[in-house]
């Protein structure tokens, strides 16, 4: 089917919102299920999945289309991870993620100014020296090579169209393209497609035909289309233009990598997550055991015993990622022992339901041995059984604002997810140590968290979600909310969310999630809560017992989840 995407929006978010509530019909079977940020890329994943393309397919259709209709964070930039799940069992993933450049190194955000040292963090998060040498597209030709059965042309025409034809804002995009229109501006001294002399409303046309070509290039050449000939030289000139240090040198060397993912359990589920650099699937796994361990399945759901019982788990399982994860290439992780069942009942053994642990006090675990906040994800289930859950970033909303002149992409500020000096918070407020620290061709630190769970030998839920630092807490209690609590996908994904990472030592709680005297009784125990408009913004997949798909997508944002 084909759709005219400078007509209104209206028609597609109508037919998006009815799929959508079909798909949580139990009388209903669909052969596959896509559920991304925006319709049109859900739209355009659901029909490579309706020609017979798998998961795989549908996945580099869906990531090129959101580096069109979602530049704020969808992107060709960037870099992000692969899980994945076959109709057969097996399991992996692949790391996209972005590196540091060559010429990068471990002090480069430090000035000394009279003999004290001071972060200048404005340049580890706008503008050229913010950004690490892009994976995005990369990866998607690696998924291509192993597991797609369509032409790769089929995969990228749609996107090629919908940035040449242009497309209409939603309500929510012409906020935000408002909101970053004087950051873009000041990165940039070109003619960008994201800013105009008045304010963008709902039903803007964005045409983004520099995009288009630098997608033409993608299309006619694959990897070599974006890290060699045209489209590197007009990154190299943006970067010397700009002060910037990513160099050919750093493109031609990029490459994303297959790894073993984390694998845990809970209960009687398995789960399949990204390893490092991420530090999602370690982080999630600890988190899982300590709920169960606690047994925080029978306190209400979102009472104050829960709440700080699953924010004290969180504060120690913060505290182990600022001191022991990092990339896996140049730092010894020691995945294994903090795995461990008998490590993680020490760590959790001392929590109280009812007593607050000053982040002071919480200290990394000890063992003997050595061993985003604007992401987007996407989950897709295909007819044949296959499972993908990936995860992509550009860090910051817009990245690092600098728009690569004649090219029409976003490139990353990623650079910021490195500790820029130990204990400094990023962006986020996480901090890091020497695990994290910045060093040619390393990759960041990062806390996507793309996760698959298999019930009964069975796939049984495909999760992720943007969000920084709250990614994997949010995967966390969304998991919870399904497992523990019998809540449907969508229900679990609407469920208020609440967030602790160590440091700040801050509750950070969705409106409306409680009630004053709730509120005022976790002040009383020691939380300092700040409201927080949203925490994630998920697309997930869940596989009922009858073998049925409902999709989760978040309500607050332009997310839809499409099944045929």
């Amino acid at each position: 089917m084909q759709y005219n995407f400078k007509k209104s929006l209206f028609p597609l978010l109508l037919l998006s919102l009815l799929i959508s509530y079909s798909c949580n019909n139990d009388s209903n079977f669909y052969n596959g299920m896509v559920s991304s940020a925006h319709p049109i890329a859900s739209k355009i994943g659901l029909d490579i999945l309706q020609k017979g393309g798998n998961a795989f397919d549908a996945a580099v259709a869906v990531h090129f289309a959101l580096s069109v209709v979602y530049p704020n964070a969808g992107n060709i930039g960037g870099g992000g991870f692969l899980v994945y799940r076959l109709n057969d069992g097996k399991i992996g993933t692949l790391d996209f993620r972005e590196k540091a450049p060559e010429n990068s190194f471990r002090d480069m955000y430090i000035d000394n100014i009279e003999g004290k040292l001071k972060v200048d963090d404005k340049r580890s998060k706008i503008g050229h020296l913010a950004s690490g040498v892009p994976g995005s597209v990369d990866g998607m030709v690696k998924i291509y090579e192993k597991f797609s059965t369509l032409e790769w042309n089929e995969l990228l025409d749609p996107s090629i169209k919908v940035a040449r034809d242009g497309f209409e804002v939603t309500e929510k995009q012409a906020k935000g393209l408002n909101n970053v229109r004087e950051s873009l501006l000041s990165a940039n001294d070109h003619e960008i497609p994201f800013t105009k002399e008045i304010e963008w409303k709902l039903g803007n046309v964005l045409i983004q035909e520099n995009l288009a070509q630098t997608l033409e290039e993608i299309k006619k050449s694959k990897r070599d289309g974006f890290y060699k000939g045209k489209v590197a030289e007009l990154i190299i000139d943006e970067m010397e233009s700009g002060g910037g240090i990513i160099t050919q040198t750093d493109l031609d060397n990029y490459s994303s990598k297959w790894r073993d993912p984390v694998i845990g359990y809970f209960k009687n589920h398995k789960i399949i997550s990204m390893g490092p650099p991420s530090s999602g699937g370690i982080a999630l796994v600890q988190l899982l055991n300590g709920a169960e361990q606690l047994e925080t399945q029978n306190y209400y759901h979102n009472s104050l015993e829960y709440i700080n019982t699953i924010a004290e788990i969180e504060s120690r399982v913060y505290a182990d990622r600022a001191t022991y994860l990092g990339d896996p290439d140049f730092f010894n992780v020691p995945q294994k022992y903090l795995l461990d069942q008998n490590y993680l009942l020490r760590r959790f053994s001392e929590i109280k339901n009812n007593i607050k642990t000053p982040s002071s006090e919480v200290k990394e675990g000890s063992f003997e041995g050595n061993e985003s906040d604007e992401t987007t994800h996407f989950s897709i289930v295909d007819k044949y059984g296959n499972a993908v859950s990936v995860t992509t970033t550009i860090n910051g909303g817009y990245g690092s604002k600098v728009v690569v002149e004649g090219a029409g992409f976003l490139l990353n500020n990623e650079m910021d997810d490195f500790s820029v000096k130990p204990g400094y918070p990023n962006m986020f407020g996480l901090v890091g140590g020497e695990a994290n620290s910045i060093e040619p061709n390393k990759r960041m630190l990062s806390s996507m968290t793309p996760t698959i769970i298999e019930k009964d030998d069975k796939l049984f839920m495909v999760i992720g979600t943007p969000g920084g630092s709250t990614i994997i807490t949010s995967v966390f209690q969304t998991i919870l909310n399904v497992i523990d609590y019998g809540m449907g996908m969508q229900e679990a994904v609407d469920s208020k969310k609440f967030h602790h990472q160590w440091l700040p030592d801050v509750l950070a709680v969705e409106e409306n999630t409680l009630s004053d005297k709730l509120s005022n009784d976790l002040t009383q125990i020691g939380h300092k809560i700040v409201k927080r408009s949203s925490l994630g913004r998920m697309d997930c997949i869940l596989v009922k017992e009858d073998g049925s798909l409902e999709g989760g997508a978040d309500k607050r944002g332009d997310n839809i989840a499409l099944g045929y």
